[in-house]
């Protein structure tokens, strides 16, 4: 596979053409179009490229930033909470929070908002180039359909995420020209044919052998499995993920590469999460990046990727005290055991469950769990540079040695005040995942000052993950065996112990094991909701011994049972430090349509879902496109 080109064409103008600098308006509100036309603009196969090229940058803002996008999808799930607990405004009690009128778009509250502006930017931007993309003159037809196919793979992106996050929503499928205030909402399932039927067409034209960080045809053959599964059409999904399992360009790695290979207290797992390992081209496992560098122009993100800020424990102002009182820890970039430098400095916003951080790992030989490679607090030392010289010799014998396991009648783990946030400051965290370290000396690195998580490539899919797409396929059909096997590829990857009992693989065995796999990659909103879904459609009947259906979708399914049951804090409503308990309902299924957009929509009707105010004033959604 090609390497990353530093030459592509400059994004800076299609940023201009599509407005990327413009005014963040919701796409579906009668905003102000651009200046710029694209049938003068997007004349040559260079300008196209550079409008993909943009929508892969649009693509990467999920994944990086202070409370970054994908931190809303996690705490909608069953692995994690939102923990920042020195606060009474974060989505934690999301009944009280998560509302149509609401801030749903704000670092500190949720990313709701952030969800439906970007993705309909998306769209747009997709259409635009589907719209034009015969207003240039191609080499070939080949040439011309790759670039189709990979607009068409983008706008399929987008629509598969919003219509498992709110379900049915306005469906646009060409460049706007004039303002619209007129939309109405377009059936899900509608909308899923249609984008799968583009996909097909993606599939034939669209290749492999591009640039890193361009559309691949492994990635529209991944995107299409979810796409079949959520419309129920398994064999098919068996056979669009099969076509990357069986061919010759990806692989799952299994040996040592890279960067870091030659390091023997690491294995492969870490290799394969390193920041300069991702797209190189013997990596085999990406189907889909996104590039991220600071020396890569107009292509980076301001402040990197921030992923240690966002998932690490706030260990630095935990205040862990000695038993005589005196400070534990520090922070200091300069101390003899840098915390900071070897592991992040971390504010907790992602808060994993014990279900994501304790009890799914079963054994002690998988790679992901590993020492070294997955945190606990009891791994870091006392490291206050006082404590080496301290006249209390209890408290300089504790210099340099692990922390103690913190319980409230261990005085040498005690805090300030003898009490502990135990959310926010106490938990464990995959080293291996998030420890994104600075390529330049920390002094000469803003982005790493202090230690956050700088500039870096990530997956958006992996062919680990299409194991476990076409185990999940296998699972609806009753193929447990193969469910098993795809499974087990994943496990033996990471040194795990292999499952040996088929009749015992359940939905939930597939979301146990992409809970270890697909930590911050997954959107895991999106998949439990499409999952949801399927068994609302189909009636299969879940572990759990219920049965779901379509017509009370909103207040009984397999979402809400599935993190009521694995994840603490919402079922025991646990209150944080400010007295706000965790919360969530059934109907956060599907998120609230914005009522901005609504208001916006003076002519037309985008319906609200049940569970909302606003929902009473819905009309049938359209049935065709």
């Amino acid at each position: 596979m090609k390497t990353l080109n530093k030459k592509l064409p400059l994004l800076l103008i299609l940023a201009i053409l599509l407005g990327t600098n413009g005014c963040k308006k919701d796409y579906l509100k009668s905003d102000q179009l651009s200046s710029y036309s694209p049938e003068t603009s997007l004349i040559n196969v260079a300008a196209m490229k550079a409008a993909l090229n943009s929508l892969g940058a649009n693509m990467r803002q999920e994944y990086f930033g202070d409370a970054a996008p994908i931190l809303t999808e996690s705490i909608f799930s069953d692995v994690a909470v939102d923990g920042t607990t020195d606060k009474s405004t974060s989505a934690q009690d999301l009944i009280t929070r998560i509302t149509p009128d609401a801030e749903l778009n704000n670092t500190d509250f949720n990313k709701i908002g952030w969800y439906w502006l970007e993705e309909y930017r998306g769209v747009r931007y997709a259409n635009t180039i589907i719209t034009y993309i015969d207003n240039v003159k191609y080499t070939s037809e080949a040439e011309r359909n790759s670039i189709l196919g990979s607009a068409y793979f983008y706008r399929a992106y987008h629509y598969y995420r919003l219509v498992n996050q709110f379900g049915d929503v306005p469906f646009p499928l060409v460049d706007i020209v004039a303002p619209k205030d007129d939309y109405y909402s377009t059936k899900r399932d509608v909308i899923l044919q249609k984008i799968k039927e583009d996909l097909l067409f993606a599939q034939t034209w669209v290749l492999d052998n591009v640039n890193k960080g361009e559309v691949t045809k492994g990635a529209v053959s991944h995107l299409l499995t979810k796409v079949n599964l959520a419309l129920g059409n398994f064999d098919d999904a068996i056979a669009s993920a099969s076509n990357i399992i069986n061919g010759t360009q990806y692989a799952l790695m299994k040996t040592r590469f890279g960067s870091t290979a030659a390091d023997a207290s690491k294995n492969v797992i870490w290799d394969l999460h390193r920041m300069d390992n991702k797209a190189l081209s013997s990596n085999k496992e990406a189907l889909l990046l996104v590039i991220d560098r600071d020396n890569l122009a107009s292509g980076f993100t301001a402040f990197g990727s921030q992923v240690m800020r966002n998932c690490v424990p706030a260990w630095h102002f935990a205040n862990v005290k000695t038993p005589s009182g005196a400070t534990a820890i520090t922070d200091a970039v300069t101390a003899e055991f840098p915390l900071t430098r070897w592991y992040g400095r971390g504010i907790g916003r992602y808060r994993g469950t014990p279900y994501s951080t304790k009890y799914i790992w079963t054994d002690n030989t998988d790679f992901r769990h590993a020492p070294g490679m997955w945190m606990n607090m009891t791994d870091l030392v006392y490291n206050n540079p006082a404590l080496k010289n301290s006249s209390n010799a209890a408290d300089k014998a504790l210099y340099g040695k692990p922390l103690q396991e913190y319980n409230s009648s261990n005085v040498a783990a005690r805090f300030t005040n003898g009490a502990l946030d135990t959310i926010r400051h106490w938990f464990g965290w995959p080293h291996y995942k998030v420890f994104i370290n600075s390529t330049n000396l920390i002094a000469n690195d803003p982005y790493w000052t202090p230690p956050r998580g700088t500039n870096t490539d990530w997956y958006v899919f992996r062919i680990a993950e299409t194991y476990l797409l076409r185990a999940e396929a296998y699972y609806w059909k009753g193929d447990l065996a193969s469910a098993m096997a795809d499974i087990n590829q994943v496990r033996s990857r990471a040194n795990a112990q292999l499952l040996t009992n088929s009749a015992a693989i359940t939905i939930g065995t597939i979301l146990d094991e992409r809970a270890r796999e697909l930590y911050w990659e997954e959107p895991r909103k999106t998949e439990l909701t499409r999952i949801a879904y399927i068994f609302a459609k189909t009636g299969k009947t879940a572990y759990n011994g219920k049965t779901y259906n379509l017509a009370s979708f909103s207040e009984n399914n397999f979402f809400y049972d599935r993190i009521i049951e694995k994840n603490d804090f919402y079922r025991n409503q646990v209150p944080t430090v400010m007295g706000v308990n965790y919360k969530i309902a059934p109907y956060h299924v599907l998120w609230p349509i914005p009522a901005s957009a609504q208001r916006f929509n003076a002519n037309g009707r985008i319906n609200q879902n049940k569970g909302y105010s606003g929902y009473e004033n819905n009309v049938e959604a359209l049935d065709k496109y």
